[in-house]
């Protein structure tokens, strides 16, 4: 049995269903997402905590999004419904109400999910694909953010087809968070750009980055007082540079390695793409997943890897905590890291659930 810690989900000592049997595909007996998407992972979410249930939202190259309830003692997942896009879905976010998805892809366009009356409408429009898109909520409005490859980022007032502001992005933007009042947006040529989101959206600065290569994936972090300070960014060379907005010491900000072979193939180390980060909700320390087929949970401050996981079938393309940081979910999918010649329609395309609770705790100093 797997057990949730810090009195499990439902209350004290429940039990997180029963562990499943190891096998090439699920090397971590972790819960399986009963029907799955058809096609690669593209964005996984969980429901905010205004809801009592919890449910995860996951898009797919397959055009769809799909939702399931998840049981918080026993962890069946329950598919509830499922809504299609025009083309590949690259992002989903969450009203913080808990009643409406966003969803954007690779038709141009973001749709509006309202999850009671199972409608769609589409909320807004770029010229081309969507990368990124996100809920602010700020105190004189709400609108969703999104980010696009044709160079744009908009803010949305859902209820008017024009955006309320466009702001021209120094190239394609490839990643992006949302922490308010705090925006980051990564974009081709390595840029990062980060905005202050109170009471009009604005640029607040640009930042060098420290990765050579590509980037892939952002994630913003908090300071002690719990207030957005920095961000966390994954490269497609194996590694993850830690910056801070304003940093006090500039030794503060520091990169690290990982999802790399321990061995080495004839003299050469295997090296593979970081593709998502997340901060865990209460501990704020971070896991990474890659197409090496690993999840790593990383505690920043001590500068310590946590833990890393079994290697899957296929790499992870996306992970996410639910609000309680009792769950971590995770996407096990052909990410096309090695071209098309390494795609097989026969590998399953997965979603796991792991309890991390206890493995996710920052390390102490001793």
């Amino acid at each position: 049995m797997t057990m949730f810690g810090a009195g499990g989900l439902g209350g004290s000592g429940s039990v997180f269903g029963a562990a499943a049997a190891t096998t090439a595909a699920n090397p971590m007996k972790d819960i399986e997402v009963v029907s799955p998407p058809d096609d690669s992972v593209s964005c996984l979410e969980f429901s905010p905590p205004a809801i009592p249930q919890t449910f995860l939202v996951a898009g797919s190259w397959d055009n769809n999004v799909r939702c399931w309830e998840i049981d918080q003692t026993s962890g069946k997942t329950t598919p509830k419904a499922q809504q299609a896009m025009q083309g590949p879905v690259l992002d989903v976010a969450w009203a913080d109400d808990g009643t409406k998805v966003f969803m954007s892809g690779c038709d141009n366009t973001v749709r509006c999910w309202d999850l009671a009356s199972n409608q769609t409408i589409q909320v807004a429009q770029h010229d081309a694909p969507v990368k990124t898109v996100h809920w602010v909520k700020a105190p004189n409005y709400t609108a969703i953010m999104t980010g696009s490859w044709d160079k744009t980022l908009k803010f949305w007032d859902t209820r008017s087809p024009n955006p309320m502001l466009s702001i021209a992005l120094p190239e394609r933007c490839y990643c992006a968070d949302v922490d308010y009042p705090m925006a980051v947006v990564s974009t081709a040529n390595r840029g990062i750009v980060v905005y202050q989101l109170e009471g009009q959206p604005q640029q607040f600065k640009t930042q060098e980055s420290s990765l050579r290569y590509q980037h892939r994936c952002i994630a913003i972090f908090r300071d002690k007082m719990n207030r957005p300070t920095g961000y966390a960014i994954g490269s497609v060379e194996g590694r993850v540079a830690i910056q801070y907005v304003n940093p006090t010491n500039p030794k503060d900000n520091f990169t690290f390695k990982c999802h790399r072979s321990n061995g080495t193939n004839n003299g050469y180390q295997d090296i593979f793409s970081v593709n998502d980060i997340r901060f865990h909700p209460v501990h704020g320390t971070l896991a990474t997943v890659g197409s090496d087929g690993r999840f790593s949970y990383w505690d920043k401050d001590a500068r310590t890897k946590l833990k890393t996981s079994e290697m899957m079938e296929q790499p992870i393309t996306k992970c996410a905590f639910n609000h309680t940081g009792q769950i971590f979910a995770y996407a096990v999918s052909y990410d096309w890291s090695k071209g098309h010649e390494f795609y097989s329609p026969m590998n399953k395309n997965y979603i796991f659930l792991h309890a991390c609770f206890e493995e996710l705790k920052p390390r102490t100093k001793t």
